[in-house]
């Protein structure tokens, strides 16, 4: 669906927008995204984990690096996308 839209005083740009199907649809497949497993391991045990884990424990390195807990933070998403 598009929509005409005001973007400043003078000037109209066309916006697109999802249905709910569509957006149901894109939710779903967002979802199974995140719950595919990649290659790397996991903090304490595994070879193997979601996306959705990698991302969460990525941040809690990222957080021990920030508060001085780590001396190192590399970031282990690089290698996978």
């Amino acid at each position: 669906m598009t929509k005409t839209e005001d973007l400043t005083r003078n000037k109209k740009g066309k916006r697109v927008y999802l249905n709910e199907t569509e957006t149901t649809n894109l939710t779903k497949k967002l979802s199974e995204f995140f719950e595919s497993e990649v290659e790397v391991p996991r903090i304490r045990v595994g070879k193997q984990q979601t996306i959705e884990t990698l991302i969460s424990e990525e941040a809690l390195l990222f957080a021990k690096y920030l508060r001085n807990e780590q001396l190192k933070w590399t970031p282990r998403m690089c290698d996978i996308f």
